[in-house]
């Protein structure tokens, strides 16, 4: 299962990434990958929300039904899921400064045949955390 850790810091305080973070429509924003993220349902975000996620990650268009899954304080875990692929994405922010330190950790677990494409998707999803980190210091800086 490949898995990606990246820890960085930004200058939002720890609420305002989380506020901003829980909603993962923000993903086309701060996300490389993603061409789409849509709301599935309304109402408030809260553990529970879904999103239906379209990316493309080296040259492939994939479509994950996301779920808030984990929502605290210090935290967001986002669970996407389609016949191929499980996605967690544990994010949690703590306070540095007068910023934050967000620790991203993205796991990826394949099923089936797609499993076999798990020692090549490793090197995929280390290049795409480098750009998720790039992307969201940006995105989170300017905010």
């Amino acid at each position: 299962m490949p898995s990606v850790t990246r820890s960085f810091t930004v200058r939002p305080a720890p609420a305002d990434v989380i506020d901003y973070l829980k909603d993962f429509a923000n993903a086309e924003e701060w996300d490389p990958g993603t061409e789409s993220c849509t709301r599935v349902g309304d109402g408030p975000v809260a553990v529970g929300a879904r999103w239906r996620n379209v990316s493309r990650i080296a040259g492939v268009t994939t479509e994950l039904d996301y779920e808030l899954t984990e929502l605290t304080n210090s935290s967001v875990v986002l669970v996407g899921r389609n016949d191929s692929a499980t996605s967690t994405d544990t994010i949690t922010v703590r306070p540095s400064g007068q910023g934050s330190q967000i620790t991203y950790h993205a796991d990826l677990d394949m099923h089936g045949l797609a499993n076999l494409a798990a020692p090549a998707m490793k090197l995929v999803f280390e290049k795409l955390a480098n750009d998720t980190e790039e992307q969201l210091t940006r995105v989170l800086d300017a905010r």
